[in-house]
């Protein structure tokens, strides 16, 4: 009787640690890869006040509103611009953020692509609890009509 006590308790605790396995950890994510700085004009006018420029662009303007740009001049010279996703023709302007600049100075676009979306996991729509039934109303006898 002890020998069967003795391998039923055995077999529970040996039966307790074979749980399910756990899930092999997920592989990390590629992180995207920057490319390098790419020439997209030059600044083409300052105006008076210098809270934005006018940019040259040496090809279409494609860059999105909210983009960081830098420039680059002779002595070092650089600068951090913000597009604001306006242009006309060959000119776009940008709000200067920071650094010194003067016409001519090259502007470059660094481009650094958004990390991959997943896709959404699709949503099971559960159903919609019912509606409480509302009471009709009925006509009864003592309703007049207008016929």
């Amino acid at each position: 009787m002890k020998t069967i006590l003795l391998l039923s308790i055995a077999a529970m605790a040996v039966a307790g640690c074979a749980g399910p396995k756990p899930e092999p950890p997920e592989k990390p994510k590629e992180k995207p890869t920057a490319e390098a700085p790419r020439l997209v004009g030059r600044i083409a006018s300052i105006p008076a006040n210098k809270k934005f420029v006018l940019i040259q662009s040496y090809e279409k303007w494609n860059i999105a509103a909210g983009t960081i740009l830098t420039t680059r001049g002779p002595d070092d010279r650089n600068a951090n611009l913000l597009a604001t996703g306006e242009s006309l023709g060959q000119f776009a302007a940008a709000d200067l953020q920071s650094g010194q600049l003067e016409v001519g100075d090259a502007v470059y676009s660094r481009h650094v692509p958004a990390p991959p979306e997943e896709a959404p996991e699709p949503s099971v729509m559960e159903p919609s609890p019912e509606l409480p039934e509302m009471p009709q109303e009925t006509e009864s006898g003592d309703i007049l009509k207008n016929n």
